[in-house]
């Protein structure tokens, strides 16, 4: 089974649930477990989170700008990317886990503890960073999909 779909998101952290409730539910009806659906919802939120804060400024007339959610579920993997328009990233290996009573900080950490893979670069040709990360699937044993 194959399964893509992407959202153009604001940068309002009302579109953070939104794109965590489709992703599970996309999961949910294709018959991923749910404990890997549940790790992909939270690598999604807090790559989502951060575009939020740190994807760029505000556009004119007070809109904030917008980030891309993709999601594929291809066979037997998962991948996920976000995308938006801020100033740029360091490099993963750069990153390093914030202390544990940090309010901030640990979401590229997270993301990289709940994925298999975690890539993160700019965009070709434009400003903004990429955030992309992958996990294999499990499946249930009894997927709705197969028993609808």
């Amino acid at each position: 089974m194959s399964i893509w779909w992407s959202l153009h998101l604001r940068r309002e952290a009302a579109s953070v649930p939104l794109a965590r409730r489709l992703l599970i539910g996309t999961m949910e009806t294709a018959g991923v477990d749910p404990d890997v659906s549940f790790d992909l919802s939270v690598a999604l939120s807090e790559a989502c989170a951060n575009a939020v804060e740190h994807g760029g400024g505000t556009a004119l007339g007070g809109c904030s700008e917008a980030y891309r959610v993709t999601a594929y579920l291809d066979g037997e993997k998962c991948r996920i990317e976000v995308a938006d328009a801020g100033p740029g990233f360091i490099r993963m290996q750069d990153v390093r886990p914030a202390r544990t009573d940090a309010e901030h900080g640990r979401g590229l950490c997270l993301i990289r503890e709940l994925a298999d893979h975690v890539h993160i670069g700019a965009k070709p040709g434009r400003g903004g960073t990429v955030v992309s990360f992958d996990k294999i699937l499990k499946w249930k044993k009894d997927p709705s999909l197969l028993t609808a």
